[in-house]
């Protein structure tokens, strides 16, 4: 016998769960299927940051409770070659991706049941959509949430086929840094832009999560590159051979831990318009994890969704393919997903790009962070920077932006 619901949920990552707490939130009846009845550890979103994409959590409802197990930068240093060019009032929020989905999960509320259970069959309908699952339960809803992210069974199944429109385009690579000899770094977060394009790494982006201090590099490489095997067996001295005057801010460092390593390909879907099924997140498509745009992309259509979306939906009969449709046409999910798909070439240009308009375009972006902490100096009271040497404390300007408003500034 079918479990009838209105909406049932794939996927508990971070796109299912806010889904979940929200439609709780508002009353709806709702069904959330994941495997794991506890998130599993994963390489992911690690820093929530910026007015902007903080905003758009906040929209969503559930952003205040959860991110009080984040921990709060409200200052995040920019620098480059050696020195810090700006200080920026940019707040930012270090937690490891399984810690916010667990923050989350706890925001479930009302009506929502949740089963630990693979989807492993979807038929859908004009009117009621079948789920089945590995335990052998049949879900019957109204409406079938596809936020599996990149697991992709479900939809070939269903005939949505995915195109890969470039294949690793960046590589994020995850480790914690400590100093070496001193108790703290000098800074409490910075972004360090590239020294040389051809270093093919466009920045790391330091933050803390709890007491440790969370390291973010990403590199424009191919998967099979020797230099993500020398990061691996030799972080420190990889990372000093990209970044040498990294090491000029922070003063010695040593990497700890596992050093993660994950490639990203940019996707699309097609085929994926069809009565009573609707993608959100990275189940619709992907994006770049330098620009930081990604859990912009999941709080847009989880808001837009279940805020607009799904109430109309649910005020008349049927779930067809026209009702549907005015999700993936609404204007602000198109305008993210196209501001996001646009800074990944963007920045992937800027880093890498070696003709004479790319090499002005990143002179051009230190210039203004130069400015910035120029002015930054002028107009406040306060003493210079201090910047660690090894001989002595050097002062210059300095701003920031995290990975995520770094894609604005970088």
């Amino acid at each position: 016998m079918a479990d009838y619901t209105d909406i049932a949920i794939i996927g508990g990552g971070l796109a299912g769960s806010i889904t979940a707490a929200m439609l709780g939130r508002a009353g709806i009846p709702a069904i959330l299927v994941d495997p794991h009845a506890i998130s599993p550890p994963d390489f992911r979103i690690e820093k929530i940051s910026g007015a902007g994409q903080i905003g758009r959590f906040r929209r969503t409802g559930i952003a205040d409770k959860a991110l009080t197990q984040a921990t709060l930068t409200p200052e995040n240093w920019i620098a480059r070659f050696g020195y810090v060019l700006e200080r920026a009032p940019v707040p930012q929020c270090g937690i490891l991706y399984d810690t916010l989905v667990t923050a989350v999960r706890d925001e479930i509320r009302g009506r929502v049941t949740r089963i630990v259970a693979k989807a492993v069959a979807i038929t859908p309908g004009e009117d009621r959509q079948s789920v089945v699952l590995s335990n052998g339960q049949t879900i019957s809803a109204r409406l079938v949430v596809l936020a599996n992210g990149l697991n992709v069974g479900l939809r070939h199944m269903l005939g949505i086929t995915r195109k890969i429109t470039s294949p690793a385009h960046s590589i994020s690579i995850g480790f914690d840094l400590t100093p070496a000899g001193r108790a703290a770094f000098p800074f409490p977060a910075m972004t360090y832009f590239q020294e040389r394009a051809d270093a093919r790494v466009p920045y790391i982006t330091l933050f803390p999560i709890g007491e440790r201090m969370r390291a973010n590099l990403f590199a424009y490489r191919e998967v099979d590159a020797p230099w993500l095997r020398a990061i691996r067996r030799a972080p420190v001295e990889t990372l000093m051979a990209a970044l040498p005057g990294l090491r000029r801010i922070t003063g010695p460092y040593a990497v700890r831990g596992e050093v993660k390593v994950r490639p990203a390909d940019l996707t699309i879907n097609t085929g994926y318009r069809m009565p009573g099924v609707v993608l959100v997140g990275d189940a619709f498509c992907t994006t770049c994890p330098v620009t930081g745009t990604g859990s912009d992309k999941v709080f847009t259509d989880v808001e837009r969704l279940c805020n607009v979306h799904i109430p109309r939906w649910l005020a008349t009969d049927g779930m067809g393919e026209a009702k549907i449709a005015a999700f993936y046409a609404d204007p602000v999910k198109i305008a993210c997903d196209a501001w996001s798909l646009d800074k990944a070439w963007n920045f992937r240009s800027v880093s890498i790009g070696a003709s004479p308009y790319w090499q002005a375009q990143r002179w051009a972006r230190f210039a203004v962070s130069l400015g910035r902490g120029i002015q930054q100096r002028l107009t406040k009271t306060n003493a210079p920077l201090n910047v660690y040497s090894s001989s002595s404390s050097s002062s210059s300007s300095s701003s920031s932006s995290s990975s995520s408003s770094l894609s604005s500034s970088a």
